[in-house]
């Protein structure tokens, strides 16, 4: 007898295969500061190249954006792979989030990384 994936399982399970470009979401502690892993460096808001950038060891993850004066377009997160499984992408995303909130923008979110992100997060999902 085969057992059916909850649904919480099966998102889980399309986050990994479909993020291999990105950080997929994972649980994180609210300080977002896991035993035996540094606390990641502060994100920047790179408003020239349009992108909340996280860098660590020399390496930077990015979150693009497009802005308008009333709304932040979350378009696409990349992490490269040696900082992958530090939950860097979800620091990013939070970041966006913070930000739009901060500023009072509508947040639009285009990107799949984020939107699954937000699935296992729905208290930071932004207001309709």
């Amino acid at each position: 007898m085969t057992t059916r994936p909850t649904d919480e399982q099966a998102l889980d399970e399309t986050i990994d295969e479909s993020f291999p470009a990105s950080d997929a979401p994972g649980n994180t502690v609210e300080t977002g500061i896991r035993l035996g892993v540094p606390a990641p460096a502060p994100v920047a808001d790179n408003r020239e190249a349009s992108r909340f950038e996280l860098t660590v060891d020399g390496q930077t993850a990015v979150l693009r954006y497009e802005r308008t004066p009333t709304s932040l377009v979350l378009v696409h997160t990349e992490v490269p792979p040696a900082l992958r499984g530090r939950h860097l992408g979800d620091a990013l995303v939070r970041a966006a989030l913070d930000h739009a909130h901060a500023q009072r923008l509508r947040v639009v979110v285009v990107c799949p990384f984020a939107r699954a992100y937000l699935r296992k997060h729905p208290e930071l999902a932004p207001a309709s």
